[in-house]
C-alpha cells in the first residue's frame, strides 16, 4: 500500500525462523522512512542502534512491540503448515499535518502474504488466508484490532515522533538529482534513456517526452526506484526507437529539492549521425589503405 507523499513512516520487519540456521530464531529491523535506525537480535536479546549520532535509548521501548504478539499465530503456522519461517511487517504513518495515517500489519510465509490488517481513520480492514476455524480467526482479528487501536498505533506514532526529533536533519535533507538523457546505438536502432541519480528523498517524478508529448507507458522500460550505495536513489526510464525516427526527446524531473522542474533535451537526428559514422568509417578505411601502401 502506498504511503502519502510528504508523510513520514516507521517500519518494523520481524523474522521468526524454525529449525537450524545461522540466523537468530527471532530478529527485527526498524526503519525511519528509508533510514535504518535499529536492529534487534533475539538470540542475544540485544538492541543495536544504527547510524545514530544522538542518544536514542528513550525512543524505542522493546517491551511494547507490534511484532511480539504474533507468537500464537506463529505456532498455528508451524503446526498446521509446517513452515520454516514467518515474517511480519508493521508500518505506521504520520501525515504531513501531524495526524496519524494508516497502519499496516502484514504477515508473510515463504514470500507470500497470508494476512493483512489495515487500520486507518479508526476503520479496520482485514484480508487473510489463515487455515483455521472461523471462531479462532474471529478471536484473532478482534484481539488484533483492539491491540492496534489502543496499544500498537499510539506506541508506533510516539516512537516515530521520537525518531523524527532525533534524526530530523537526516530524514529531512534534500539532495538534488543529477539528470542525464542518454542515447545508445543498438543493432535495431537506438535506446534513449532518462537517468536521475543521487537524489534524496526517494519521491521523484520522472517523465520522458517526445516532441512535447509524454511517451506512452507501454513503450517505456524501467522506472524502478533503486538505492545507491551512499544512501541516495536513482531511477532510469528507457525507450527503444528505430533508425528512421527523427524527434526531440525531453527528460523532465520534479523533486522536493528542486524549485522548478528540471528538463534535459536531446535532438535525435539519425540521418546526421549516420553521415558522421559514414565519414568516420571512410577516413578510417583511407588511413588503413595508405598505411598499406607505405609498407609496400
Amino acid at each position: 500500500r502506498k504511503l502519502l507523499h510528504g508523510s513520514h513512516s516507521l517500519w518494523l520487519l520481524a523474522t521468526y525462523i524454525k529449525g537450524q540456521t545461522p540466523f537468530p530464531e527471532f530478529s527485527y529491523v526498524a526503519m525511519l522512512d528509508d533510514v535504518r535506525v535499529l536492529y534487534y537480535n533475539g538470540e542475544t536479546k540485544t538492541l543495536h542502534p544504527r547510524g545514530n549520532t544522538t542518544a536514542e535509548d528513550d525512543v524505542f521501548d522493546s517491551n511494547i512491540c507490534a511484532c511480539s504478539g504474533v507468537n500464537t499465530i506463529l505456532k498455528l503456522y508451524f503446526s498446521i503448515k509446517g513452515v520454516l519461517a514467518l515474517q511480519r511487517l508493521v508500518v505506521c504513518e504520520l501525515r504531513d499535518d501531524g495526524e496519524p495515517g494508516q497502519m499496516i500489519t502484514r504477515d508473510a510465509v515463504r514470500e507470500t502474504t497470508t494476512d493483512e490488517l489495515l487500520y486507518v481513520d479508526k476503520n479496520f480492514t482485514y484480508q487473510g488466508s489463515l487455515n483455521v476455524s472461523a471462531q479462532v480467526l474471529n478471536i484473532h482479528v478482534e484481539f488484533s484490532m483492539r491491540r492496534h487501536e489502543f496499544l500498537y498505533q499510539p506506541f508506533c506514532i510516539k516512537t516515530l515522533k521520537g525518531y523524527l526529533e532525533k534524526r530530523r536533519n537526516q530524514v529531512n535533507r534534500k539532495v538534488k538529482p543529477k539528470v542525464r538523457l542518454l542515447q545508445k546505438q543498438l543493432s535495431s536502432g537506438f535506446r534513449v534513456s532518462c537517468l536521475a541519480t543521487g537524489f534524496y528523498p526517494r519521491h521523484i517524478n520522472l517523465t520522458l517526452f517526445r516532441e512535447g508529448q509524454p511517451v506512452a507507458d507501454h513503450e517505456i522500460t524501467g522506472g524502478d526506484l533503486l538505492p545507491n550505495a551512499d544512501g541516495m536513489y536513482q531511477m532510469r526510464k528507457s525507450l527503444e526507437i528505430n533508425r528512421a525516427e527523427k524527434h526531440t526527446y525531453t527528460c523532465s524531473v520534479t523533486h522536493l529539492s528542486l524549485d522548478n522542474k528540471l528538463d534535459v533535451t536531446l535532438v535525435l537526428m539519425v540521418l546526421a549521425l549516420m553521415l558522421v559514422f559514414g565519414v568516420a568509417a571512410a577516413i578510417a578505411a583511407w588511413k588503413r589503405q595508405r598505411a598499406g601502401m607505405t609498407r609496400t
